[in-house]
């Protein structure tokens, strides 16, 4: 299992990140600075937490005077190499987040955040300056679509989704994102991966509010730029494993009755936590056509009721009186994001987003 992000902030971490204030900032405490952020609470803290930690006593330790606070962050950022970038630093924008979000700093933090961004990333910090000041930082944001830099111009897209995991929700957004599709749309043929990545994952949070929106927008640009192509396929991904006709028409997945599904069945009736099931199954199409195939795992979750998480298995294009044989693996070892308790559980088989067949199968405690 990879190391948790959190566990990335430690003694270690932290007197490193000291030193490099201290090279540029020689009256730094390093000791008590190290020693104020990892105090009886750091065991139980999460990552945004910890972060937090070290922003509020960087702010503790830097002096008062919030510009001269910034400039010492801009020399230890310029201390590391040209195009370093890693998520643990982003206590320094975060830092931005905790202190200067008073009027009389509001050129300072956003030229800050900017700075910032490539190093590590701005995406949580950028949010309450949007909540508190929606109409004034969507103008920013736009502007920062138009940025040469490519984290700057994700920060555009990645500060303004609706449900970004582990940040403040934008609960007006969510309402109404017609302000943030305004930014998409700017960015909607950006040629850096790493932006598309973020304009498709805000996307995707807007179509769990408003799908049709979302469908209106997918009409409108597929078939325009391969770029604005998986942007689109990448973002309506949601609405695809939920089997949305109109999402599912414009990939080509419409015409699924001409398919047929025969022998569908488990290589075993149950199967133990940590271990792997195995399923098989034909497929044959009476005329040529486009298949999106899926199947949903109705797992048994620690209440004793059951949710569905769906899986790919292929998209394909067979032709008149074509067939295929599926056999497929699915493992049941505990993960950082899925944790199985014993329990009858289900799988189905999806075809275009219509179920086909559904088996009933016992997950049984570790062995």
């Amino acid at each position: 299992m990879p190391e948790l992000l959190k566990n990335r902030y430690n003694y270690e971490s932290l007197q490193e990140l000291a030193l490099r204030i201290r090279a540029v900032y020689h009256t730094f405490q390093i000791d008590d600075f190290v020693n104020d952020i990892m105090d009886e609470t750091w065991d139980e803290l999460e990552l945004k937490a910890r972060m937090r930690q070290i922003a509020i006593n960087l702010g503790r330790y830097l002096p008062t005077d919030y510009e001269q606070a910034l400039g010492i962050i801009d020399k230890v950022i310029a201390g590391y190499p040209v195009g370093f970038n890693d998520y643990t630093l982003m206590y320094f924008p975060d830092f931005v987040e905790v202190h200067g979000q008073d009027e009389c700093h509001w050129d300072l933090s956003i030229a800050a955040l900017e700075r910032y961004t490539p190093s590590s990333s701005s995406e949580f910090a950028v949010r309450p300056f949007i909540i508190n000041h929606e109409e004034r930082m969507m103008q920013q944001m736009a502007a920062w679509a138009r940025h040469d830099n490519e984290h700057v111009r994700r920060l555009a897209s990645e500060g303004c989704r609706p449900q970004l995991p582990w940040g403040q929700a934008l609960a007006g957004f969510k309402k109404d994102p017609s302000p943030v599709l305004g930014i998409l749309e700017q960015l909607k043929a950006d040629p850096s991966l790493y932006v598309r990545k973020s304009v498709a994952n805000n996307l995707n949070d807007i179509s769990k509010t408003h799908p049709d929106l979302v469908v209106k927008t997918a009409r409108d640009w597929h078939g325009k730029n391969k770029h604005t192509d998986w942007i689109v396929k990448h973002g309506c991904r949601t609405l695809l494993k939920k089997g949305n006709r109109d999402v599912l028409s414009i990939f080509g997945f419409a015409d699924a009755d001409c398919v047929n599904v025969d022998g569908f069945a488990l290589g075993a009736a149950s199967v133990s936590i940590g271990e792997a099931m195995t399923f098989s199954f034909k497929i044959e199409t009476k005329k040529a056509t486009k298949i999106r195939l899926e199947y949903g795992i109705d797992y048994v979750k620690e209440n004793g009721k059951r949710n569905r998480k769906i899986f790919q298995i292929a998209e394909l294009y067979l032709k008149e009186n074509g067939k295929k044989t599926y056999t497929k693996t699915h493992s049941f070892a505990d993960a950082s994001t899925r944790k199985h308790y014993p329990g009858t559980h289900s799988i189905a088989l999806i075809v275009s987003g219509s179920e086909r067949d559904r088996l009933d199968f016992d997950v049984l405690a570790a062995n």
